[in-house]
């Protein structure tokens, strides 16, 4: 059968509860009335349980509320199942010279974490604010939400963007940027607001990932000559993929600004068989690589899909029925500063710092807004060290710091 590769596209004793910084709950000296509003925000965004697996449209419909609220009409890019939805919106005018602040709705799952607190649920212990999405990115996007009334008096708009399903390869936001691309008259600046202690970031690493299938043919253990193994297989082409990854470890540009400075390849999920004495029928694995700019996913991994090739041959050949299959589940592209040097003296003048932007190794948007053409620079809220984690918090300082990066932005379209 012929080889087939598709593309488809963190204890304190001191706790409490968001009812210690709500209006009519126990006060907090450290409380402003500003601040508690924003709380009141990233509660109710918290309270949604936006995990990828799950639908984010009721998280959607409140946002459009809000903004509906001041008076903002936002549109929704619903995908093809219509279970998950972009939306944005533009506040202000729709005119040249605006700022896009970008955020995903979605966060990753909390299974199996020992949480110390409700994750869906906001809960202040000692000046940190613990939930799932706190930091990534729920309190950029409460930051944005909370200054809507600031942005709508502006002479330039502010286009607020929210995606789906970036935790798991950055899938929804590209049909969302070729529309605003296409609706929203040139902007200075596309602000992602991944967390990054409010500091400018003008690179990340580009992500592709596949999933690999395999179909083997069932047999007794003890005749293996009757059937084909998925799970064998499957660890073959996971042989060559480890091959590929210590290659890539030797091979990278220390001056990048990248840690590691090189490419990363790992396999993330494999599943396959169902008892020790059958030759399994099926088996899975997924699989993701990392690259720095100015390589390329498809050239590196150019030995595996040779590989994939080679063997499907030698399987049709002599155990019709038996097939390799590998998916391409998400492709995102690197960030670079090209073309972006004003969007980060913005960044920097807004957030007051003229530390050096940096270059991270994860994955997040920016990249597809780069490649549509937009200025793109991540500035957020928050550590990235805290993201993914059990107990996953944002400081208050970071609330307060975001506040007011927000408050200059809408000074700075006035």
């Amino acid at each position: 059968m012929a080889f087939r590769l598709r593309y488809v596209k963190p204890s304190e004793q001191c706790s409490s509860t968001i009812a210690s910084f709500r209006p009519g709950g126990k006060a907090n000296p450290m409380t402003t009335p500003d601040l508690t509003s924003t709380l009141e925000i990233l509660d109710r965004l918290i309270g949604f349980d936006t995990t990828s697996r799950h639908s984010n449209l009721a998280a959607i419909a409140w946002i459009e509320d809000q903004l509906a609220a001041h008076g903002v009409e936002s549109r929704r890019i619903e995908s093809a199942d219509r279970t998950k939805a972009n939306l944005f919106a533009t506040i202000g005018p729709n005119v040249e010279g605006g700022v896009i602040l970008s955020g995903h709705s979605d966060v990753v799952p909390v299974d199996g974490q020992a949480w110390s607190s409700d994750p869906w649920k906001l809960t202040e212990r000692g000046g940190r604010f613990y939930g799932r999405g706190t930091a990534d990115m729920k309190g950029f996007l409460t930051l944005a939400l909370a200054h809507v009334a600031a942005f709508a008096k502006g002479s330039r708009p502010v286009h607020l963007a929210i995606s789906y399903d970036a935790e798991i390869g950055c899938q929804g936001a590209p049909a969302m940027i070729a529309r605003m691309r296409d609706e929203c008259p040139a902007p200075l600046a596309a602000i992602i607001g991944e967390p990054s202690l409010m500091q400018p970031i003008d690179g990340h690493k580009g992500i592709a990932l596949y999933e690999v299938e395999v179909d083997g043919i069932a047999a007794h253990s003890s005749l293996p000559q009757l059937g084909v193994s998925a799970n064998m297989v499957a660890i073959e082409l996971m042989w060559t993929l480890q091959r590929l990854a210590k290659d890539l470890a030797q091979v990278g540009d220390e001056q990048s600004g990248f840690e590691p400075a090189h490419a990363t390849l790992t396999v993330g999920l494999m599943q396959g068989g169902t008892a020790a004495n059958i030759l399994a029928e099926h088996a899975s694995f997924t699989f993701d690589l990392r690259v720095p700019p100015g390589q390329s996913a498809q050239s590196i991994l150019a030995p595996f899909f040779s590989k994939c090739e080679d063997m499907n041959s030698a399987l049709a050949s002599g155990h019709p029925g038996a097939t390799i299959r590998v998916t391409n589940i998400a492709d995102a592209p690197p960030l670079t500063s090209d073309g972006s040097e004003e969007a980060i003296a913005l960044v920097r003048r807004l957030a007051r710092t003229n530390a050096p932007a940096q270059k991270v190794s994860y994955a997040v948007e920016a990249g597809l807004f780069s490649d549509a053409g937009f200025a793109a620079v991540i500035c957020g809220p928050g550590s990235i060290e805290q993201a993914h984690q059990p107990d996953e918090w944002i400081a208050r300082s970071q609330i307060e710091a975001g506040a007011q990066f927000m408050q200059r932005l809408a000074e700075e379209l006035r």
